[in-house]
């Protein structure tokens, strides 16, 4: 059966409790561990930035956002992984969507209708 491969997109914050040397390594293990699973497109990591609300009483998080490509079943397995990991204060993983194509309509038939 051909293995199914799907564009994904997942944010994370990290701790800004974790130092600069800590948050280096904690986005590089995300980065090695999409990269065994699947083919990463882009990464963008936004730095630190104030949080909209506190969550466990912080006020500041390291966001990151890499876009990737691989089978469903990962994405259940990098959830998992963003919950056990200390430091990880929030995280998203959705499926992007395939832009809509516009049906192509005959030029010849718009000039008549004007």
């Amino acid at each position: 059966m051909a293995d199914v491969k799907i564009s994904y997109e997942t944010v994370f914050i990290l701790s800004a409790k974790l130092g600069e040397e800590g948050i280096t390594s904690t986005v590089q293990k995300f980065k090695d561990l999409i990269a065994e699973n699947g083919t990463i497109d882009n990464v963008d990591e936004w730095g630190k930035r104030r949080l909209a609300y506190p969550i466990h009483k912080e006020e500041e998080g390291y966001y990151t956002l890499i876009a990737f490509t691989s089978s469903p079943d990962f994405t259940a397995e990098l959830d998992r992984i963003y919950n056990i990991t200390d430091g990880v204060l929030r995280s998203l993983t959705v499926k992007k969507e395939a832009p809509e194509k516009k049906p192509e309509t005959d030029k010849t038939e718009e000039k008549k209708e004007a």
